[in-house]
C-alpha cells in the first residue's frame, strides 16, 4: 500500500515538473526558437559525422561503405603505436603544444594587461584594430606571407641579413628554425583578437580595489600582481583548461602549408600525419584511428586539467 503511494507521489512529481518545465517553454519559446538553428548545425556537422567514427575499427573500402567494410577490432590503432612514424609526430606534437602554452598562451594575457594601462581611448582603439585584423586573415594568406618574408633570394628577413653583411639562410628549409616560425606566426595572428576576452575581463575587475591599493602605497607593478592577475584569474584558467584539451590537436593547416620533407623532423605532428594517411595516401581507416587516438587523449587530459584548476583554484569549466 505503501509503495503504491509513493509511486502516485512520484508520478506526481514528474507531472510537476514537466508542466513548469512546458510553461516555461511557453512563456520564453522565441528565445528557445534562437536554439534551433546551433542545434540543428551541431546535429548535422557535429554529432552526424560520429557515425564515421566506426571505420577506425574497420577494413575500410570505399567501394563497400562504411556498413560493408569488414571489422579489425584495434589492429589501426596497434598499428599506428608501433610504426615508426608515431614517436617523432607524438614528441613534436608535444613540444610544438609546450611551446604554445610557454609563449602563444599568456603573449594576449600580456598584451591586455599592458592595454588596459593605456589611458588614451583612441590610441588604444587603433591598436586593438591592427592587432585584430591578422585574426580575420586566411592562414593560407598568412603562410604566404611567412613565406615571402623568409623566401631564401628576395625575402625581407634575408634581404635584412645580406644589407648587414651576413649569409643568407633557407629558413623553411631549415628544422631547427620550423617551431619558432610557427610559433612566432600564431602569435602575430592570434593575440590581438585572443586578447579580448581578458580586456572583457579586465574591465571587470572592482575599481574600489585598486584604489584601496593605492592608499596602502602599491605602485603600478604591485596593482598589476596583487589585484589585477588574481582578478582575471579564473577567466585565465578556463582558457588555459581549453587549451590543455587541445595539447594534442595541433592546428595542421599552418604547419601543412609550412612544412617540407627536409624539416618533418621537427614539423611533422599527429594532426599532419592524419593529413596525410588519409588526404594523400587515402587510408581513411588509419586516419580515423589516429584522429580518434588525439581525441580521446585531448578528453583525458581536459578532465585532468578540470580537476586540477578546481582544486588549486576554484575554478574549472563545470
Amino acid at each position: 500500500m505503501s509503495t503504491n503511494i509513493e509511486v502516485q507521489l512520484q508520478g506526481t512529481k514528474t507531472e510537476g515538473r514537466l508542466n513548469r518545465a512546458w510553461a516555461l517553454v511557453k512563456r520564453d519559446w522565441f528565445l528557445y526558437l534562437l536554439l534551433v538553428p546551433f542545434l540543428a548545425w551541431y546535429a548535422i556537422f557535429v554529432f552526424k559525422p560520429m557515425y564515421g567514427i566506426q571505420i577506425a575499427f574497420k577494413d575500410y573500402s570505399v567501394f563497400k561503405g562504411i556498413s560493408g567494410s569488414e571489422w579489425v577490432g584495434l589492429q589501426h590503432f596497434q598499428d599506428f603505436l608501433q610504426s615508426e612514424n608515431f614517436l617523432r609526430v607524438l614528441k613534436n606534437t608535444l613540444i610544438i603544444s609546450f611551446y604554445t602554452l610557454l609563449f602563444v598562451f599568456p603573449a594576449p594575457i600580456i598584451f591586455a594587461l599592458l592595454l588596459n594601462e593605456v589611458k588614451n581611448s583612441f590610441f588604444k582603439k587603433t591598436v586593438q584594430t591592427f592587432t585584430y585584423m591578422p585574426h580575420f586573415i586566411s592562414v593560407v594568406i598568412v603562410a604566404g606571407i611567412v613565406t615571402n618574408f623568409l623566401a631564401p633570394t628576395n625575402g625581407l628577413i634575408n634581404i635584412i641579413i645580406d644589407k648587414l653583411g651576413g649569409e643568407k639562410i633557407y629558413f623553411l628549409a631549415v628544422a631547427d628554425y620550423f617551431r619558432t616560425i610557427l610559433n612566432s606566426m600564431s602569435i602575430w595572428q592570434s593575440t590581438g583578437f585572443s586578447a579580448i576576452i581578458y580586456i572583457a575581463a579586465l574591465s571587470g575587475v572592482n575599481q574600489e580595489l585598486y584604489e584601496a591599493a593605492v592608499i596602502d602605497g602599491a605602485n603600478k607593478w604591485k596593482r598589476t600582481l596583487n589585484v589585477t592577475i588574481p582578478g582575471i584569474l579564473p577567466t585565465i584558467m578556463i582558457m588555459l583548461i581549453l587549451q590543455v584539451g587541445h595539447l594534442l590537436d595541433v592546428g595542421y593547416e599552418a604547419i601543412v602549408l609550412l612544412y617540407q620533407p627536409v624539416t618533418y623532423a621537427t614539423a611533422d605532428v599527429i594532426s599532419t600525419y592524419v593529413y596525410r594517411e588519409g588526404i594523400v595516401n587515402g587510408r581513411y581507416d588509419m586516419a580515423a584511428a589516429v584522429g580518434l587516438f588525439n581525441s580521446v587523449i585531448g578528453f583525458i587530459l581536459i578532465i585532468v586539467a578540470n580537476k586540477l584548476s578546481k582544486k588549486y583554484t576554484e575554478s574549472g569549466l563545470w
